[in-house]
């Protein structure tokens, strides 16, 4: 029976009313992990987010569960095996949200030769990466010959081709991955947690210990917050709340029309800038490119892809495939930063360690650095430093229970899907609620036997039914447009111009839920739709009003 609930008006209530042993300050991945881990553990939390949950970098990553691969380059061979342990938990806890995906990486060569060292250097990488913990997948990397790459990615120039790899990683929606730990967090341990709700000042007493932490909600209502610790997991505003250098580093991704590129799984291919490599990933009907990883000195709250950043991706798919890839192909584009622990300031960001920091000052814990692999073990360590806190120095009296706790809706996604075929759904449907919804695709199902309109899909070419905007009202706590085709779905990243266009649909929906006036949902529909538009500006040819759906 689930101890508490993931009402947002209720959640305001108890944070105003209730005594919490932390207050965890960030609603992206680490955020929320923090919440959970401590909720599990029994203490008594509260969770504020100042926008959305993983409304920042948390759904603006490579939506990837990995050790990093590049990272044994740099010699994080401990980084890179820590990683892939926690891949493994997370593809048990949450097996609905995060799936396989066999990766190529492409080997060039010059008629139709390559240099020896470099196919040892690679193979070598992945003997390593096999043995570190990728293995764990239940799969080891093989040698492809030029025709099984060609064949998994036709578009790649095929007299520079000459062999490759392929390995396994996993995939998963990055803000689902979020919004289910936090929903875990408040439905099963009763953690209380609110979005649109800003930090802005941690109270102490006569004797410098926390006592609470003020916010103040999007409506302008004032809240205290009783509390005896403070998480700080703001991520790139970490060091607004904690004394700590964060370097920002930017990382941008394009979408494309996967049948543009015609991959049928994931790749890796060298950039000609800065001797990195690139992603390109399936999603759908698309796919997408990234990431760049470069220094960062522009608003913390709204970075976005320019012309270098898309030159950049564009040049190294003109450069490996057969396409002359432009901005126009461009459908969709996404920016994040990643919250990177300061180095030393001539280091490329891509050289940075990806190991995260925990610091403790006057009762406040700060927790940066990371990736979205670990952020359970992120999490786990900021908590040990907090149960320290409150028990005297000694954080084995409550021990991290995370490492097997599965998520809610947890389940195998074609269990899942038998049993919605077998209550009369498409194929097609129940495996799309089943990879997003686990069990709790249930619950969507009888929305939309109960109101059938509701069981119709928002637009044709996505897959997103509208009850998935009706659930995201009740059950996620989305408030705006916004909050539901950038995160609650991926309909801004997968087609950006099929999501201006039913940005309407949409505010009618979630309108009718949360009582919006016809003005109002014209208003946030024209609100989304010049956000959503400023995502490509930057690229001077790309317009996404052009772009067809189904192509």
């Amino acid at each position: 029976m689930s101890a508490g609930t993931f009402s947002r008006p209720e959640a305001l209530a108890r944070l105003e009313e209730g005594h919490f042993d932390v207050c965890v300050i960030g609603g992206g991945i680490t955020g929320v992990g923090a919440a959970l881990d401590a909720a599990s553990r029994g203490l008594r939390v509260a969770l504020v987010e100042r926008g959305d949950f993983a409304e920042g970098t948390s759904s603006r990553s490579s939506k990837l569960v990995h050790g990093g691969l590049r990272y044994l380059r740099q010699g994080e061979v401990r980084l890179v095996a820590g990683a892939l342990i926690e891949r493994q938990r997370l593809r048990g806890n949450a097996p609905h949200l995060v799936k396989d995906l066999p990766f190529v990486i492409p080997l060039f060569g010059h008629g139709g030769k390559l240099r020896r060292g470099l196919t040892r250097a690679i193979g070598g990488a992945l003997w390593a990466y096999d043995l570190c913990g990728g293995a764990l997948i239940g799969k080891l990397h093989r040698r492809l010959s030029k025709e099984q790459v060609l064949a998994a990615f036709p578009t790649l120039k095929p007299d520079q081709v000459v062999g490759g790899y392929q390995y396994y990683d996993c995939q998963t929606d990055d803000a689902r991955l979020v919004l289910s730990v936090i929903r875990t967090a408040a439905l099963e341990y009763d953690a209380v947690a609110a979005n649109r709700v800003s930090a802005t000042k941690v109270v102490r007493d006569s004797h410098g210990r926390v006592s609470a932490v003020l916010a103040q909600t999007a409506d302008g209502e004032r809240l205290e917050i009783s509390c005896r610790a403070v998480i700080n997991a703001t991520g790139v505003w970490a060091a607004d709340l904690g004394d700590i250098g964060i370097r920002p580093a930017k990382g941008v991704h394009l979408a494309f029309h996967r049948s543009l590129l015609g991959i049928d799984r994931g790749s890796i291919l060298p950039s000609p800038v800065r001797g990195r490599s690139i992603f390109v990933i399936p999603l759908g009907e698309a796919c997408y490119v990234g990431t760049t990883d470069t220094d960062y000195s522009g608003s913390l709250d709204d970075p976005r892809c320019n012309a270098d950043d898309a030159a950049e991706l564009l040049g190294a798919l003109r450069s490996a495939t057969s396409l002359e890839v432009s901005e126009a192909d461009v459908i969709g584009a996404w920016a994040g930063l990643r919250p990177l622990v300061a180095g030393t300031a001539s280091a490329r960001t891509a050289d940075l360690s990806r190991r995260h920091h925990v610091a403790e000052a006057d009762g406040v814990v700060t927790v940066t650095g990371g990736k979205l692999t670990t952020y359970r073990q992120m999490a786990a360590d900021a908590v040990d430093v907090v149960v320290g806190l409150l028990s005297g120095g000694d954080h084995r009296r409550r021990r991290s229970k995370t490492k097997r706790l599965r998520l809610r809706g947890a389940a195998s996604p074609q269990e899942v899907q038998d049993g919605l075929e077998s209550k009369g759904l498409p194929a097609a449907v129940a495996r799309h609620l089943a990879e997003r919804y686990g069990t709790e695709a249930d619950e969507l199902a009888d929305l939309a036997a109960d109101e059938p309109n509701l069981g119709l899909p928002l637009t044709e070419g996505l897959p997103y039914l509208r009850a998935e905007v009706v659930w995201a009202a009740r059950a996620e706590m989305a408030r705006t447009v916004d909050d539901v085709l950038s995160r609650r779905t991926q309909a801004r990243h997968r087609h950006l111009a099929a999501s201006m266009a039913i940005a309407e649909e949409a505010a009618a929906l979630l309108g009718r839920e949360l009582g919006w006036s016809p003005a109002e949902q014209q208003a946030e529909a024209a609100a989304y739709r010049e956000l959503a538009a400023a995502d490509l500006a930057g690229i001077s040819s790309a317009d996404p009003t052009k772009q067809p759906l189904n192509t």
